[in-house]
């Protein structure tokens, strides 16, 4: 048997584990930022010019740093200096989850701009406070609008999970590492590590395609 392809077959459970490690960091940098984003965007859509100034800020800065960055200067540097002891993986969440909302909220904020404005007076005109008509009327609307979206950002925070390997997290590409540097069979096993990615992605965006037909509203385009 080829070495490269023994590798591949006793690292592949290994590996697998760390699959698990992987869905982990998106799912709840995914979660994360779909709880900071909401109100992001609502804040940029509906709020006054210093909150909207506040947001914006906030997205151009995490839209603008690049990842490896902000991990070292949230691990090493922000928890550190502020003496809080938190896991490699917990941190990743937190920094993807933050890198994500500032996508989310323009994702959004594109979906709340795109439904018409007449809904929002008609709420107002039923007795519908402001709160009421955006969290029953407009948000509903806008999450269902902004799936397609989430299919790109899904794929993106997939990805920069790679990089979360840098502060020790164990996931697919910090095993695959690890064995490749091990047995010297790199190729094969960094082949092995992308055809995971390639089927994670596929099964994420395949979902949130189903819930897209599922929850589509009628008389809205694709």
């Amino acid at each position: 048997m080829p070495e490269g392809l023994n590798a591949v077959i006793h690292a592949f459970p290994y590996v697998m584990e760390g699959s698990l490690v992987t869905v982990g960091v998106v799912v709840g940098a995914m979660s994360l930022g779909l709880l900071l984003g909401m109100p992001l965007a609502v804040g940029q859509v509906y709020a006054g010019p210093l909150v909207r100034r506040l947001v914006g800020l906030y997205v151009w800065f995490f839209r603008g740093v690049p990842l490896l960055v902000l991990l070292f200067l949230f691990y090493f540097g922000l928890f550190s200096a502020l003496n809080i002891n938190l896991s490699a993986f917990t941190v990743a969440v937190i920094v993807l989850g933050l890198i994500s909302a500032a996508y989310q909220s323009q994702i959004f904020r594109g979906a709340i701009l795109s439904l018409p404005t007449g809904q929002l007076k008609a709420a107002r005109s039923l007795g519908m406070s402001d709160l009421k008509s955006i969290a029953f009327i407009i948000l509903p609307q806008a999450l269902r609008l902004s799936i397609p979206g989430w299919s790109n950002e899904y794929s993106i925070v997939l990805k920069d999970s790679a990089v979360t390997y840098a502060l020790g997290v164990a996931e697919i590409m910090a095993r695959t590492h690890f064995v490749a540097t091990r047995t010297y069979q790199h190729l094969p096993l960094y082949i092995m590590a992308g055809l995971i990615y390639l089927l994670l992605t596929y099964a994420g965006i395949r979902s949130l395609r189903l819930l897209e037909e599922k929850v589509r509203i009628p008389g809205y385009s694709r």
